[in-house]
């Protein structure tokens, strides 16, 4: 019997994955209807489809009768052993639930407190750098209006230009506070205190303010020349029946003047703007000192033309003309003189280098100082010749309006040619030698030439210039 059913109902079709119902009824339709046929007779499919659905449920119920029992105890066993798991699972997971709180009060409270307590540490070291960066400020800003103060004079004594130098170091140290604000440097956070922005408002920023035109004052008023009686300026004035100050103060004094220079030229050399990348130290280019430097330098030449050009309009006061721009000349030498013994000052914020670029001794000496960074910028190669060269430049023009403007200044001037070369070679020559007093250098030890070069060149030129434009 279960053979002929298994033959006659085809359990493959109806259990085939890809049965489709639609399909299945078509061709039953089909095969029980004539396709030329107009009609359709549905009556005969579905008594089969009907008759086929009471065999299945037969057999189903045959199945099911004949092996309830051992469905019924399949089903009993299938449910203990899902019992018996999940009392197992249950204890299992009571276990884990144990297992987690007691986890939790070992180690995660714990861990909690512990959280709790690095944050209040990482906090409170935060706030104790941050008070010590404050303090350290504080302690700076007191030590800076200290040093101002005897920069000033106003400590009740004689203004103190080492304490320039000093003031420019706190300065530094300062600005180096304030720069290091980012995560983990030594000022962090010190930008959101408003102590330290009245301290910068209020003191730092005036301090140097008033360091730096301190210093750049001693440097425009450099000037050795009126402080020594050398032979060749006496034999310029006259007959010498002035009598020259004791050797022992003229000393005393050019030292003061020497020391006051390189008080200011350090000073300023320090409070010049530091690049943010690394440089090396010789090639840091001080840029507040060189552009002090080359307006103490443009004011000289200013000023010699201006005294030559009255002294070529007016003639008798000549001499003491070319004796002003000679002096001029002498102030330049001595100051290229201190320049080149003055090595680079130490920069807290500029690293030296241990493996300078491959160069001769004697180029690396040379950068070592604070000569050649004036040189370059200048372009020249000895500050008299740089002087004498541009006071060259600018005579001609000048001395051709004296000329044009005529009257008894251009005859004076025409008549008097041979004389004006010979007056302006000696200014030249006289200018460019370096006074006996300022050929000692910082340390004391004399030097008999400081200043070498070719001055009948410059004194041709300087006569060209002149006499040049008389001869026209």
């Amino acid at each position: 019997m279960a053979q002929s059913d298994a033959a006659y109902i085809d359990y493959d079709t109806f259990l085939d994955p890809d049965f489709s119902a639609a399909s299945f009824a078509n061709t039953l339709v089909t095969n029980t209807n004539n396709i030329n046929d107009t009609q359709v007779d549905l009556s005969t499919p579905l008594s089969r489809v009907l008759f086929d659905v009471q065999e299945i449920d037969t057999h189903i119920h045959n199945l099911t009768t004949k092996s309830a029992l051992p469905l019924l105890e399949y089903t009993q066993d299938r449910a203990k052993s899902s019992q018996h798991i999940l009392s197992e699972v249950e204890e299992q997971v009571l276990s884990l639930a144990d297992g987690y709180q007691h986890l939790e009060r070992e180690v995660l409270r714990k861990w909690a407190g512990a959280e709790e307590a690095r944050v209040a540490a990482q906090n409170s070291w935060a706030t104790l750098r941050l008070a010590r960066a404050v303090a350290r400020c504080i302690s700076l800003g007191r030590q800076l209006e200290g040093q101002i103060a005897e920069v000033t004079g106003r400590a009740g004594g004689k203004d103190d230009h080492r304490a320039m130098v000093r003031a420019a170091t706190t300065i530094l140290m300062l600005r180096q506070m304030f720069s290091a604000i980012g995560e983990g440097e030594e000022g962090q956070g010190l930008d959101r205190v408003k102590v330290i922005r009245t301290l910068r408002s209020d003191l730092v920023i005036p301090a140097e303010n008033t360091t730096k035109a301190r210093a750049q004052q001693v440097i425009n008023r450099f000037s050795v020349s009126s402080l020594l009686v050398d032979n060749s300026i006496s034999t310029a004035t006259g007959n010498g029946a002035q009598s020259p100050p004791p050797a022992s103060s003229t000393y005393a004094q050019t030292e003061e003047t020497k020391s006051r220079l390189f008080s200011a030229i350090t000073t300023l050399y320090l409070l010049s703007p530091t690049p943010k990348a690394g440089v090396r130290a010789v090639d840091f280019q001080p840029e507040l000192l060189l552009s002090t430097l080359q307006g103490y330098i443009h004011n000289s030449l200013t000023s010699s033309l201006s005294s030559l050009i009255r002294g070529l309009a007016t003639l008798p006061t000549l001499d003491r003309a070319l004796l002003e721009v000679s002096s001029r000349c002498q102030d330049l030498a001595a100051l290229e003189s201190l320049l080149g013994g003055l090595k680079r000052p130490s920069h807290p914020l500029i690293t030296t280098s241990s493996n300078p670029r491959p160069e001769s001794e004697t180029e690396s000496e040379e950068g070592k100082t604070l000569l050649q960074p004036v040189l370059q910028v200048l372009d020249t190669s000895s500050l008299p010749s740089y002087y004498w060269r541009s006071l060259a430049s600018s005579l001609p023009a000048r001395v051709q309006d004296i000329l044009n403007r005529g009257g008894a200044a251009a005859r004076t001037l025409r008549s008097n040619r041979d004389r004006l070369r010979g007056d302006l070679r000696d200014c030249v020559l006289r200018g460019s030698r370096l006074p006996s007093s300022i050929g000692k250098g910082h340390n004391g030890k004399g030097r008999t030439t400081v200043v070498v070069g070719n001055w009948e060149r410059e004194a041709a030129v300087m006569v060209s210039s002149v006499v040049g434009a008389l001869s026209r």
